[in-house]
């Protein structure tokens, strides 16, 4: 078993350290960036190591998608049957690419540092289920998952967008109080509705006819467009949907017309191509054009900016809070977090057209 996160992340410990001891696998612990000493690390220890299972983030098998992938290519992988990936949402076209480079079932799992275990996840243990892409399949054993209309409070339909629920109660492994405080876990967690008692993930979801559910990003990274209300999520995954595309991050920042708008900042695995002037207005413009065939016009990036990282916590997750900051020109916050201090630097200076 080989986990890639921060021993200090929950997956980290729960994965590196207590799940394998106590099933008998040996684990395998690294310490460093996936690109160094060169990006193949990763493969050369699963070729080494004979890896069969792998627990990684969807962030930073982005990271590795900008890559020479002959880096990947040069290593025997052979032994690897599962590549899990939980931390962000798993956009389509990244979890295409891993599985189709790494000839490997992808699972993707959704799930949060509240319940200490998957809430949606296919379950290759005990049934052996179709996969889709962007998807991380259905509620795991112990969970009464509910998808809930924000604005009527009723059950969301088919491919209906609505508020990821779990009705009480929370099976074992979950959060049973906030320390010392109670009243504030209810609070906070179960009182999204006033006529439900659900517990509240705050994260947006689908599902489609097949019983499928697709995260679409948090509750509170909507951005309202002219009376639009549209996820960042949603716009992320419209932008990758340009096959040039490594990684990208959408803000919604202040507008006096429109209230706000989506801003984008892009990673592409060719920056050769942002050589000249009229190269980066090029792909500007294809980079637009992409979120306007994928989700139309009204979700079009007011700007698309262009960098070679970004921002990130060590454990991988996208500071965009800190990035929605600089772009509205406040103060990006608590950063004691973050991975690479350059990646904002590179954020300021795209903001300010350097």
């Amino acid at each position: 078993m080989f986990t890639t996160s921060d021993i200090g992340w929950v997956v980290g410990h729960s994965y590196i350290i207590y799940a394998p001891l106590i099933n008998g696998t040996t684990t395998i612990m690294y310490e460093g960036l996936p690109i160094r000493p060169d990006p193949g690390i990763w493969w050369k220890i699963v070729a080494d190591r004979k890896v069969k299972t792998m627990f990684s983030s969807p962030t930073a098998i982005r990271v590795l998608k900008k890559q020479d992938p002959a880096y990947m290519k040069a290593h025997d992988v052979s032994t690897l049957q599962y590549l899990f990936l939980a931390g962000e949402p798993l956009d389509e076209p990244t979890a295409r690419w891993a599985s189709d480079s790494l000839g490997v079932a992808i699972v993707d799992n959704y799930w949060q540092t509240e319940t200490g275990w998957p809430i949606l996840s296919a379950q290759p243990g005990v049934e052996e289920t179709p996969r889709k892409f962007g998807s991380p399949s259905f509620p795991v054993y112990g969970y009464d998952v509910r998808l809930v209309n924000e604005a009527t409070g009723a059950d969301a339909g088919t491919d209906e967008k609505g508020v990821l629920m779990i009705a009480p109660p929370l099976p074992p492994g979950c959060m049973t109080t906030v320390w010392g405080d109670d009243e504030r876990f209810v609070k906070t967690y179960f009182s999204t509705f006033r006529d439900r008692m659900l517990y509240s993930t705050f994260d947006w979801a689908t599902r489609d006819k097949d019983g499928y559910y697709f995260v679409l990003g948090r509750t509170d990274d909507v951005i309202n467009v002219a009376g639009h209300r549209l996820g960042t999520r949603e716009i992320e995954e419209a932008v990758q949907a340009h096959s040039g595309v490594a990684e990208v991050a959408v803000v919604g920042v202040a507008d006096p017309v429109k209230g706000q708008v989506p801003v984008a900042f892009a990673v592409l695995k060719d920056p050769s191509k942002l050589a000249t002037p009229e190269g980066a207005a090029a792909m500007r413009k294809e980079v637009m054009d992409t979120v306007d065939r994928e989700l139309g016009a009204i979700a079009r990036p007011g700007q698309v900016h262009f960098v070679t990282l970004l921002p990130k916590t060590r454990s991988g997750k996208l500071l965009r809070r800190s990035i929605q900051a600089l772009a509205e020109g406040r103060d990006p916050g608590d950063l004691t977090t973050i991975e690479d201090p350059a990646a904002l630097e590179q954020i300021r200076a795209a903001l300010a057209g350097r």
